[in-house]
C-alpha cells in the first residue's frame, strides 16, 4: 500500500488549489461528516473530492455493501490509488462540477447524502457556484449534503461566502463540533433539504 500521507502531500504540492490541504483528513472528521448516511436502505451516496479515501473507508463502513457509491475525483494519481484500495466504490474521474451529468450518465438518479471533501474556501465565487448548483441539482428534496472547513479559515471571504451560500440553498444548516484531532482542525456543515434552484 502507497504511503498515503505522502501521496497526499505530493499532490498537494503540484496543485495545491486544486487539493486544497496539506495532510488527509483524520478518521474522527471521515466519522463526522459522514452521519447522513442512513442506517437501512439502498442510499445513493455521493462522495465529491475523495483524495486518498478517508471519507471513502467511513462511507463503505457504514454502507455495509448496500446502495450505490459513487466518487467524483478529479486527479488522476489519487483516483488510481483509490480505486486500487475500495475497488466497490464507482469511481468517476472527472470534473465534480459536472454533477448531474455524471450522475445521469450511470443512471444514479438523484443522491439521498452528497458528502464533500473539496476544499471550498480555495475555489472563487464562480466555482463554488457551480459546485453548490450541481449538488442542489443532484440531490433528492429530502437528501443531506455535508462539507467541512478548517476553523482557522472561517473569517476568510471565500469561507463566509459559501457559508452564505448554504444557507440560502438550504433549508436547514447545522454546524458540527470543532474536530480536534484533524490536521489543521475542521468542523462540519451539516445541510438539509436544499432549497430549488429557479
Amino acid at each position: 500500500m502507497a504511503n498515503e500521507p505522502a501521496l497526499f502531500f505530493g499532490q498537494f504540492m503540484r496543485s495545491p488549489a486544486v487539493i486544497g490541504a496539506i495532510a488527509p483528513s483524520s478518521r474522527r472528521l471521515a466519522t463526522a461528516i459522514s452521519v447522513p448516511i442512513p442506517e437501512d436502505g439502498d442510499p445513493v451516496v455521493v462522495e465529491l473530492g475523495p483524495g486518498t479515501g478517508p471519507f471513502t473507508a467511513e462511507i463503505q463502513r457504514r454502507l455495509g455493501g448496500r446502495g450505490r457509491h459513487l466518487a467524483v475525483e478529479i486527479n488522476p494519481q489519487l483516483a488510481g490509488h483509490l480505486s486500487t484500495r475500495h475497488p466497490g466504490v464507482e469511481l468517476i474521474v472527472d470534473d465534480a462540477r459536472k454533477l448531474p451529468d455524471l450522475m445521469a450518465a450511470r443512471r444514479a438518479g438523484q443522491a439521498d447524502v452528497i458528502i464533500s471533501g473539496l476544499p471550498w474556501a480555495a475555489f472563487g465565487a464562480g466555482t463554488q457556484e457551480a459546485l453548490l448548483n450541481g449538488v442542489l441539482t443532484a440531490l433528492k428534496p429530502d437528501g443531506a449534503f455535508t462539507m467541512f472547513a478548517y476553523v482557522h479559515a472561517r473569517r476568510l471571504p471565500p469561507a463566509v461566502r459559501i457559508r452564505k451560500a448554504l444557507q440560502r440553498s438550504f433549508e436547514e444548516v447545522v454546524l458540527g463540533r470543532t474536530v480536534w484531532r484533524n490536521l489543521p482542525p475542521a468542523f462540519v456543515y451539516h445541510a438539509r433539504r436544499p432549497r430549488r434552484i429557479s
